[in-house]
């Protein structure tokens, strides 16, 4: 069980940290230009964001190695960032509010732990968070609820004293029923579609008016 009174802020990373979607998808689309396919939007939305690598690998590519496929995907995703690229909109003053507030950060992601670092450096944020969660380092990656679970345990938190931010369907599954207040980034997916996967609230990005009214659930007010 956590401390009462200790509150976190627990956020997945892509698309939820940095608007990473559109290039993720033009690696996708890479792949798939090499195999003479074709990759649409509904494709990607319906078969790959949000899913884990080694799911979606098989179903899009039958017969080639799978782990093969999936580090070679991260590796061109990781070139791609080598330069660096901006936060979220509004991140950074959201830490710098936590940090005022006492409130712990922490990532929770079903990233590979070499993307999630390298995501992390690339937007400058790497030292702000204290815990980087990884999902397939857990007992079970999200959807399941396991990931924030093992993240609240490392904190020492109580779910009800947690906000977590996702923008996938299945990052939200798994924000949802792990007990913290789910709020959806709609980053990639709709308002309606982000609630219909369990999110209580929803923002555009951290700039968003909505936002004060979120963080009131964790001071109380």
């Amino acid at each position: 069980m956590g401390t009462a009174g200790q509150k976190a802020l627990l956020f997945d990373l892509d698309g939820t940290l940095l608007l990473s979607d559109s290039l993720h998808y033009e690696v996708f689309a890479e792949m798939f230009a090499e195999r003479d396919m074709t990759l649409t939007p509904a494709i990607y939305e319906n078969r790959i964001h949000g899913h884990h690598n080694l799911d979606s690998f098989p179903k899009l590519f039958p017969g080639e190695d799978p782990q093969a496929l999936s580090d070679d995907k991260e590796a061109r995703f990781r070139a791609r960032l080598s330069g660096g690229t901006p936060p979220m909109p509004g991140a950074v003053a959201l830490l710098d509010r936590a940090d005022a507030e006492g409130w712990r950060l922490a990532v929770v992601t079903n990233a590979p732990r070499e993307n999630g670092e390298h995501m992390l450096k690339a937007i400058g944020l790497r030292d702000r968070f204290e815990l980087l969660v990884i999902g397939d380092e857990c007992a079970r990656a999200k959807p399941d609820p396991e990931p924030y679970l093992a993240a609240m345990r490392h904190l020492g938190v109580r779910a009800q004293d947690c906000i977590a931010f996702e923008d996938s369907p299945s990052g939200m599954r798994a924000a949802a029923r792990c007990g913290a207040f789910p709020v959806g980034i709609r980053s990639g997916l709709t308002e309606d579609r982000l609630r219909e996967a369990g999110a209580k609230a929803t923002l555009a990005d951290y700039e968003d008016p909505a936002l004060p009214g979120v963080l009131a659930r964790l001071r109380g007010d």
